[in-house]
């Protein structure tokens, strides 16, 4: 991975970020994304957890967290594949070829059926305003404040149920 910016999460190797970008002659050639990759324990044995940080339209890709629907990935997950090729195989791949049929955003799915110019415009528009190398770099900074908020609601939440009950 020496060829691509990994930025480790509290200096763990099984946490990190990999900066990665649209491949060419793609809707999304010039697009930057932040990819969250979490290693698990069984490694190589067992599957990565791989996510978008900034916002993409794809069919195989949920916009809102970001997370990948792919096969590879996902069900025939073999300890012959690396990191290297999720980023320069698998990815891509997914780019350029997205599967309608099997979606994750169904939105991104119907328009690409139905109106593929309009969605490779869509996608465009996607990565002019959310697949910048700043909104990459800040992607993680902006989640991580929403989680942070999360907690302290659900916290906040759970003392006022127990005062209730006292």
């Amino acid at each position: 991975m020496s060829d691509y910016e990994v930025s480790l999460v509290n200096d763990s190797m099984q946490e990190f970020y990999v900066r990665f970008y649209g491949p060419a002659e793609t809707p999304f050639a010039g697009g930057v994304w932040k990819i969250h990759v979490e290693l698990p324990d069984q490694y190589p044995f067992k599957s990565p957890s791989i996510g978008f940080m900034n916002k993409i339209f794809h069919p195989n890709i949920d916009e809102l967290s970001g997370s990948v629907c792919l096969d590879v990935i996902n069900q025939t997950w073999s300890p012959m594949f690396d990191m290297i090729n999720i980023f320069e195989t698998f990815l891509p791949q997914l780019l350029r070829y997205p599967n309608p049929n099997d979606p994750l955003n169904g939105e991104a799915a119907a328009l690409l059926m139905r109106h593929p110019r309009e969605y490779d415009t869509k996608v465009k528009e996607y990565v002019q305003r959310f697949a910048t190398r700043e909104a990459a770099d800040n992607a993680a900074q902006t989640n991580d404040e929403e989680d942070d908020d999360a907690e302290m609601s659900e916290i906040g939440s759970i003392s006022g149920d127990e005062a209730a009950d006292s």
